[in-house]
């Protein structure tokens, strides 16, 4: 890997796409902005499809074949240099994608785990013994498996943690052995060309990972439709994953497409704990997680108080610059997606939505929203709304709960709030998504654990470090006497 890609100049960082650590020269610059102010934040040299090939080609004639403890130690260095770089990537975070500053940090240690764990796996045989003689019909036989990587996989990330969901796919991969191709936003390329960087100083062996960046038909569908990829590993939008699914071919998919995740109050819950993990899930990360609270359902007889409570409480979160501190939410993505959200919730008032607080626009800058008497079929609780946007819903019992959790084409988590544990189960058993998290938010788990939805949410594949590991593996069976 060539000396200027680790360089910043100007504060301004020039990177490029990276083929086995080598920098791509194609001419082609992509630009990106400061999604708050406007300014130039880098710039990346991008691919184009004969640098895809050679990607390809790369990977697939292999190198050094790493042990599981060359696994593990490359991962567990990539752990420790993230956290010494910790404000240099909270920072870089913060300035290509507007999060502030607090959930940047905060997106560190979630990257950390992640590599701890993945590397902790490595550690780790999984392979399964089996004895024939159990059967009446068996033999004097053990049957074994083990686990072997792919040959190559390709993982394509979204924006909205632009290191997190990056870490996700390339360390569970890393740990199987499997060699990967890296597709990132292009909103939020940057921090992802770093840790790629990152990795490779952590002593990974170039082939078995590279970053590109281009235009879509010389880079995302010349890599998911390349018969040589044993696996594309998506997180992005429903119409890009269902066309992912059709034309990726005979290889694996994982696909995360997203949520429109409730957090459901009954009346027994406990009102302050319900009012912070309505705050906290709504207007995290500035609204923009597949595992949002995107709709908050209360039983109408304490509707007006929850209301009163949260309404009170969304005033602490605060919005404004992304680099101070004090700011609890930044923009969301870009000027055009708070346009869009801006006027989700035009369309709702329109329709007889009564708005609290909020509901304001300045550039990028969506202030975080309590909107009332929104209509089941609205737009905003209908489809999945990426940002600060926190609408309240009543139910009459139980069963509309659960009809109206379960009403919209998304699968992936929810929240339930109550001190009644039938009532949680019955919410276990009955809602139709991957994830029911009690007395806390929709998005809660750990980076090890199982992660993923159903419906539109997902194929119900799960992601999450251990199943990830999995999903970048074949299962090798053999026998032998015994």
């Amino acid at each position: 890997m060539k000396e200027e890609t680790l360089l910043s100049t100007d504060n301004m960082f020039k990177l490029a796409s990276l083929i086995a650590g080598e920098p791509v020269s194609s001419g082609k610059i992509l630009a990106v902005n400061n999604p708050y102010n406007g300014q130039l934040v880098g710039t990346v040299e991008m691919a184009g499809g004969n640098d895809t090939q050679a990607a390809i080609d790369i990977a697939l004639k292999g190198g050094q074949i790493l042990t599981r403890y060359e696994r593990y130690s490359i991962l567990d260095k990539a752990k420790t240099m993230l956290l010494d770089r910790k404000e240099e990537f909270a920072k870089l975070i913060t300035a290509e994608s507007g999060l502030c500053i607090s959930e940047a940090r905060y997106e560190i240690g979630r990257a950390h785990d992640v590599l701890l764990f993945a590397s902790i796996e490595c550690l780790k045989d999984d392979g399964q013994v089996f004895s024939c003689d159990i059967s009446p019909n068996g033999k004097q036989r053990k049957i074994f498996t083990l686990r072997e990587p792919l040959k190559l996989a390709v993982a394509i990330t979204p924006f909205n943690h632009p290191l997190n969901q990056v870490a996700h796919k390339i360390a569970p991969a890393l740990a199987a052995g499997t060699p990967v191709i890296l597709k990132p936003s292009e909103k939020t390329p940057l921090t992802a060309i770093r840790f790629v960087e990152l990795l490779y100083q952590a002593g990974l062996p170039a082939y078995m990972l590279s970053v590109l960046l281009g235009d879509t038909k010389d880079v995302a569908e010349a890599l998911v439709q390349d018969p040589r990829v044993d696996l594309v590993s998506f997180t992005g939008s429903v119409a890009v994953g269902k066309k992912i699914a059709q034309t990726a071919g005979y290889k694996k998919v994982i696909l995360e497409l997203g949520g429109n995740d409730p957090l459901i109050v009954l009346e027994d819950a406990n009102l302050d704990l319900a009012v912070t993990l309505a705050a906290e899930g709504a207007f995290r990360n500035s609204g923009q997680r597949c595992t949002a609270v995107k709709r908050i359902l209360v039983q109408e007889n304490i509707a007006k108080e929850f209301t009163e409570r949260f309404v009170e409480k969304a005033k602490e979160y605060t919005c404004g610059d992304p680099a101070d501190p004090e700011t609890r939410v930044g923009t969301v993505i870009d000027e055009q997606s708070a346009i869009y959200l801006e006027s989700v919730v035009d369309k709702a008032v329109a329709r007889g939505a009564r708005i609290l607080l909020g509901g304001k626009r300045t550039g990028a800058l969506l202030q975080p929203t309590v909107i009332i008497d929104v209509p089941r079929d609205a737009q905003m609780v209908v489809q999945e709304s990426f940002g600060p946007l926190a609408p309240i819903l009543t139910f009459k019992d139980i069963n509309d709960a659960i009809a109206l959790s379960n009403s919209t084409a998304f699968g992936l988590s929810s929240g339930v709030v109550t001190t009644n544990m039938d009532h949680a189960i019955r919410f276990v058993k009955e809602l139709k998504v991957g994830t029911v998290n009690i007395n806390e938010v929709p998005g809660y788990r750990i980076e090890s654990s199982p992660f993923g939805g159903v419906k539109d949410s997902g194929l119900g594949i799960k992601e999450g470090v251990i199943e990830a590991i999995k999903c970048f593996t074949t299962v090798k069976t053999f026998s032998m006497p015994w």
